[in-house]
């Protein structure tokens, strides 16, 4: 069976082998992963369709054209034959469906055993079987796994969750000589193509201010445990930004509009762009229609980028489009920065590190909780009032988050 690389989307052409978690030669089994492969845009893995011995054509490193045939997976003796009987078993038990009105036969009737486990006919302890593989339980979105009660207890932090989706330790290269060159990857290509698209194609500015996360700080604290016991998710910090940035933007839609030839594109929903640092670089996948989800339902979506990003499970679809970004400089320690805008999108918010600091408050010195924000903007279409009253906005329902989480 051969291994071929798949289309991921009408822009994308080609496609880098990553590397091979598999060695020639080795034997594979049906759905396991058999290596990395990226792209421009995502990195996702490729898996063995069937049971054999895996032989590769395509070294690590290579880069192919899309439907390239890069290896292929030789049936384990005996499997062919195997699925043929398989196969021809099927047309065998079709009348035996037809006639699922008639009287059970002999065999068909439930053993005293079976009555006595409260199961019936074969047909019901199918479907009771199925029922029992389509139990979620509490499984984090998009993970596919249950989540562990080590994995569900609260951490009460009070620095910025670190939305980050290392899966090893970035392997530095060997250094030869006085210079080490390294080929970019698709991915690293496409970041510094869109970076230096922002930088000719936007009338780009920068404007600050700060937060005093001492009410967001007591709610996590108060309320984060119950939180996390009913919905399986930890209270982060992201999910009151979402919500506080969703509220601004409604007042401010020029923040949440992009530009299209000589128009200037009102969007009339809030899909906003969450910035994950993940091995191969930094991607923003998407929460669609923010507006209408709730804190828990924030940070389960952003759980769920985390996890597909780390386990190569992130889908194009999930990168596309977005009306706004947010990025979280904060995880790795920056005090201040200038986000770069995300094309064709207009405005971009900043987080950073908390630090208790000495403010002015009625007239006394305190030391509370801050953090500095940014908002890089367009300046084409974004006034500086604007900009400025948009930040504000963000500030206001930081500080004082019920009354937003009232009106939602």
């Amino acid at each position: 069976m051969e291994i071929k690389i798949p289309s991921v989307g009408e822009s994308v052409y080609e496609a880098l082998v990553g590397k091979w978690l598999k060695k020639d030669g080795e034997q594979v089994k049906k759905d396991e992963p058999l290596c990395e492969i990226e792209t421009d845009k995502i990195t996702f893995e490729l898996s063995a369709e069937t049971d054999g011995v895996l032989r590769i054509s395509t070294e690590a490193g290579t880069t192919v054209k899309i439907g390239a045939v890069i290896g292929s997976v030789e049936e384990a003796k005996g499997a062919k034959e195997e699925k043929a009987a398989k196969e021809k078993k099927v047309p065998a038990e079709a009348p035996a469906k037809a006639a699922s009105a008639r009287e059970p036969s002999a065999e068909e009737k439930p053993s005293e055993k079976e009555k006595g486990e409260g199961r019936t006919t074969p047909s019901e302890r199918k479907k009771d079987r199925e029922a029992e593989k389509a139990g979620t339980g509490d499984r984090g979105p998009g993970t596919g796994e249950r989540r562990t009660k080590e994995e569900a207890a609260f951490v009460k932090s009070e620095e910025p969750v670190e939305y980050r989706a290392r899966k090893e330790p970035v392997k530095e290269p060997e250094k030869k000589g006085r210079e080490t060159r390294i080929p970019m990857t698709p991915i690293r290509k496409r970041i510094a193509e869109r970076l230096l698209a922002a930088h000719q194609q936007t009338a780009m500015l920068t404007s600050f201010n700060e937060a005093d996360m001492t009410r967001i700080r007591e709610l996590r604290a108060e309320h984060g445990e119950r939180f996390q016991k009913k919905h399986g998710v930890k209270l982060g910090l992201m999910s009151f930004f979402v919500k506080a940035c969703v509220e601004a933007l409604k007042d401010y839609p020029a923040l949440n509009a992009r530009i299209d030839g000589d128009e200037i594109v009102l969007h009339n929903y809030y899909d906003i762009g969450i910035a994950v640092s993940g091995e191969k670089g930094l991607v923003v996948p998407v929460l669609r229609d923010a507006d209408r989800l709730r804190l828990w339902e924030i940070e389960k979506g952003i759980d769920g980028f985390v996890e597909r990003i780390k386990t190569n499970k992130l889908a194009l679809a999930d990168l596309e489009g977005g009306t706004f970004t947010i990025t979280n400089g904060g995880v790795f320690g920056s005090l201040m920065s200038t986000p770069i805008l995300n094309p064709p999108q207009s405005a971009v918010l900043g987080m950073h590190a908390i630090q208790d600091r000495p403010v002015a408050r009625d007239n006394k010195v305190v030391i509370r909780p801050m953090m500095y924000l940014s908002l890089s903007y367009d300046h084409r279409i974004i006034d500086g009032r604007e900009a400025v009253m948009f930040l504000m906005k963000v500030k206001e329902h930081i500080e004082e988050p019920e009354e937003m989480l009232l009106e939602g």
